[in-house]
């Protein structure tokens, strides 16, 4: 199993390493242009793609849904007292508390952990954390009129389209899915290789900190994912694919978001940092004890 594992966790960890040594080689990195690039266009694509063709029924969908957003409210409202607990701006830990890696990471751990069968579950957690991250986290960021900035967030349209596919087992046409799946594929790689860059200027006190941070923010959410799901009645499957992908690292997205609002990016980016090198240790742990 911990093989399986880091066979997930390398690419994360290679591109990271990726962008931290171009920098410290002396390198140029457009950050600025690379972050415009991503959320515009490499994020909207990567919805579509991964979204459109997922098999789910209606009820299924609504249920997890809900569910996923009441543990993301749940985590909302712990920030406050995490963020008196490390001294920290509440604004910063925010997003970092909200919204784990449900997507490249989780996703990937969900199917070989429970398969076909509960992969869909895993597709309805990552659509809803999605969607909250590209409305709630998007006005967050913005510094101006954050309606504005919302109507402007290309992944908002891109989520709307996929769940309208989803509900209503369409497909995309042949021509646009092979174009959403071509352009999807450099998002990811620019993220991790963006997150560092960041990277390469973080302290030992702030990878302290992050540290901190994910061990008090990983037994938060695998609780609140496990009382949630147990309160709505969903069956044992959802419930715990819910508390697996809650309790993923924290979203390479997070950083992105702080570049844009410029709110301790470096800082968010040790979050990052931190919570995936401690997720080797405690994610072998929790799918033993997820596992059927």
């Amino acid at each position: 199993m911990l093989a399986e594992l880091f066979a997930v966790m390398a690419p994360v960890l290679a591109g990271a390493g990726l962008g931290f040594t171009w920098v410290r080689l002396g390198q140029p990195y457009p950050v600025d242009f690379v972050t415009r690039l991503v959320f515009n266009i490499g994020t909207p694509s990567l919805v579509l793609a991964s979204l459109a063709g997922a098999e789910i029924d209606a009820s299924t969908f609504g249920r997890t849904m809900l569910s996923t957003a009441l543990v993301i409210i749940c985590m909302a409202g712990a920030t406050f007292f995490v963020a008196k607990l490390l001294r920290r701006d509440w604004r910063v830990l925010l997003s970092p508390m909200m919204y784990p890696n449900t997507g490249n990471m989780g996703l990937p751990v969900v199917l070989y952990a429970f398969g076909s069968a509960g992969f869909v579950y895993g597709i309805t957690v990552m659509v809803t954390v999605s969607l909250f991250q590209f409305t709630v986290g998007t006005m967050l960021a913005s510094r101006g009129n954050p309606l504005k900035s919302l109507a402007k967030t290309p992944t908002v349209y891109a989520i709307a389209i996929a769940m309208a596919l989803l509900l209503t087992d369409t497909e995309l046409p042949l021509w646009l899915a092979n174009s959403v799946d071509l352009m999807s594929g450099f998002t990811v790689p620019l993220m991790l290789i963006t997150l560092g860059v960041s990277l390469a200027s973080i302290q030992v006190k702030s990878l302290r900190s992050g540290l901190g941070f994910s061990l008090v923010r990983i037994p938060l959410a695998a609780t609140a994912a496990w009382l949630i799901a147990g309160l709505m009645g969903l069956p044992p499957l959802a419930q715990g694919i819910l508390v697996l992908q809650m309790s993923m690292p924290v979203a390479v997205f997070n950083y992105l978001f702080a570049q844009r609002a410029q709110r301790e990016p470096a800082y968010v980016a040790s979050l990052v940092f931190c919570s995936t090198l401690l997720s080797l240790i405690y994610l072998p742990v929790l799918l033993a004890w997820l596992m059927p």
